[in-house]
């Protein structure tokens, strides 16, 4: 039985199913964004502190939310696709809100993301000239594995 746009109860029950998991994924992605700004935030204190373990342990873990990121886009464009096709006159109140506070995380992160790097590339600067300025204590010291004429050649294994 049609309503009076001519959509058949299956019809709308397949929309809703698509708007609802369509908004599912939005959350997923915006809470998935929040951990990675989350993380983000922390390595900035790794930087400035110079814990090296902890920077490597913050990247593989923002590594992983970034593929989970993408994995979640990957399901979001098609879902996107299939609700215009079907509504192409449509203004949901909930979709909108959702992909607007996605696109101010994003920014967030975007901006933290930048604001990183460019505190890791002054630590290398650091750490690049801290390395130039040591000096080597051995460098005009012969190596006592050194060829030394006074060096055995031959050892005796029958005594």
């Amino acid at each position: 039985m049609a309503d009076e746009h001519g959509l058949t109860q299956e019809v709308i029950d397949e929309r809703v199913a698509i708007l609802k998991r369509l908004r599912q994924l939005l959350e997923e992605q915006r809470s998935k964004f929040r951990s990675y700004l989350t993380v983000l935030e922390k390595q900035e204190r790794m930087i400035e502190t110079g814990n090296v373990d902890a920077m490597v342990q913050q990247t593989e873990l923002e590594q992983s939310i970034v593929g989970e990121l993408y994995t979640i886009q990957k399901v979001i464009d098609p879902l996107e696709v299939m609700w215009k096709d079907t509504h192409p006159d449509a203004s949901e109140t909930e979709i909108p809100v959702l992909k607007t506070d996605l696109d101010r995380l994003k920014a967030e992160v975007l901006e933290q993301n930048k604001k990183n790097r460019e505190l890791l590339k002054s630590h290398m600067t650091v750490l690049r000239e801290k390395v130039a300025g040591l000096k080597n204590p051995y460098a005009k010291r012969t190596s006592v594995y050194a060829d030394n004429p006074h060096t055995a050649t031959r050892i005796d294994l029958n005594t």
